[in-house]
């Protein structure tokens, strides 16, 4: 996401550095660059001319602190910028209601079915509401089939009406459904077409005015750039929706959609999803973006990610653990089960300052800890209790068993004897376990 706008980004960074103080003369190098790498990701050239006005603008004669250099500040203005373009800050999901209702709508091939199942998840899962989910795209045959076995994935209940043609009367009974049996929200799926038309435009609208629902999420396909924009134009000139969401972010995107859309429709970005898997779909923070368009990392939904698995029983007791340097085997592989569940392994590793770039061309994935966990399962569970005591005829035993080589169970012995030593200093400092407790 964003890898090759990120790079340009950081090559026009370099052309300041070195230089005692911003001026006009040597910016305009650097935001040249800044507006060819806007451009290359599909940005339209009004914005890109508009945004590198701006940071120009806000840069000449800017105060330089002797502790903070021209590019630092430079990286800094145009972060902001980025921010402000895509929204500035992160705007809620309106559900409140008796029940909340959601209107997803968009074209075919958007992914806004598969969106549609992402959300009834996330409304479960993060937000604890008893989700009812609507199929109301009655244009496409196999649409009704797909959402169901979405639903049965999320384990959320899907209402449908076999032989209904009309969605207005499936939405209004799904509704009436969901006040008499205590749902919390609805979430409709609607239907598409592969182009905007009248007949679609007239459809929604209908379904829109029918329902009256609490928010209207318009789904758009990330990879179509400056296509999605306008889609995005049409659709709101008719719906007048509360938000975008921005799919297939982990394809060949350049980031344009995600940085022109709020300006172009006045709307906010709420999701960002990305993958197949249901839980791939991201609430969209604007600052968080900027963030990791310019390789600072995002920390803050790391940590946010750790503490959906925290459990702070078990923190409090594997800390106490740590502390006595009584950490085994088998906590090692909880958590390991523990960082598995929270994403992709690159992914996570990504939001850490630096590292997106680091880990760009190379392969890692959850499977990176089968070899490992094959062997900490290979042993006894006082093997595991007692690492030390693992001596030369155990280890063979051990490697045969997991199907790996004595070289490796040696090779994991010796990274968990490191891990220990580093995880019993770190229980005496500041350790995750606080900073999550911090945060709640």
């Amino acid at each position: 996401m964003f890898e090759n706008l990120s790079d340009r980004l950081e090559r026009s960074f370099k052309l300041i550095k070195g230089q005692g103080k911003i001026t006009e003369v040597n910016i305009s190098e650097t935001l040249k660059e800044v507006r060819r790498a806007l451009l290359d990701a599909d940005v339209s050239y009004k914005i890109a001319k508009n945004f590198c006005d701006t940071v120009k603008q806000k840069a000449i004669g800017q105060n330089i602190l002797i502790a903070v250099k021209p590019e630092q500040m430079m990286v800094k203005i145009v972060h902001d910028e980025l921010a402000e373009l895509m929204g500035s800050e992160h705007t809620e999901l309106n559900v409140k209601g008796n029940p909340g209702i959601v209107l997803v709508a968009g074209l075919n091939g958007s992914g806004k079915t598969t969106f549609t199942g992402k959300l009834a998840l996330w409304l479960k899962s993060k937000k604890g509401m008893k989700v009812l989910v609507a199929a109301c795209d009655t244009f496409r045959p196999a649409a009704i089939e797909q959402l169901k076995t979405l639903c049965g994935q999320v384990q959320v209940e899907c209402y449908s009406e076999d032989g209904v043609k009309d969605p207005i009367t499936i939405a209004q009974n799904a509704i009436s459904k969901a006040r008499r049996e205590g749902f919390s929200v609805v979430v409709i799926d609607t239907a598409g077409r592969l182009a905007v038309d009248e007949e679609l435009m007239n459809e929604i609208s209908a379904l829109h005015k029918a329902v009256k629902p609490t928010e209207t999420l318009f789904v758009v396909d990330a990879m179509t750039g400056q296509d999605a924009v306008e889609t995005a134009k049409a659709f709101n000139d008719r719906l007048n929706f509360d938000g975008v969401v921005l799919t297939k972010m982990d394809g060949d995107t350049r980031g344009g959609a995600a940085l022109t859309i709020r300006s172009v429709v006045d709307k906010p970005i709420k999701f960002i999803s990305s993958g197949e898997k249901m839980d791939a779909l991201d609430v969209f923070y604007p600052k968080r973006i900027a963030d990791r368009i310019l390789g600072m990392g995002d920390v803050v939904s790391l940590v946010e990610k750790a503490q959906e698995q925290f459990d702070e029983e078990q923190a409090r007791a594997l800390h106490k653990k740590l502390a006595k340097n009584q950490f085994t085997l088998w906590d090692f592989y909880g958590q390991i089960q523990q960082i598995k569940k929270m994403g992709n392994i690159k992914d996570l590793a990504g939001m850490l300052p630096g590292m997106d770039k680091a880990l760009r061309d190379v392969d890692i994935d959850n499977d990176s800890f089968k070899g490992i966990e094959a062997i900490i399962l290979s042993m006894t569970p006082f093997e595991r209790e007692n690492p030390d005591m693992i001596n030369g005829s155990r280890r063979k035993r051990i490697a045969a068993g997991s199907g790996t080589t004595i070289v490796e169970v040696n090779r994991l012995l010796k990274q968990f004897e490191g891990t220990r030593r580093v995880m019993k200093n770190f229980a005496g400092g500041s350790n995750v376990a606080n900073m999550l407790r911090r945060r709640r």
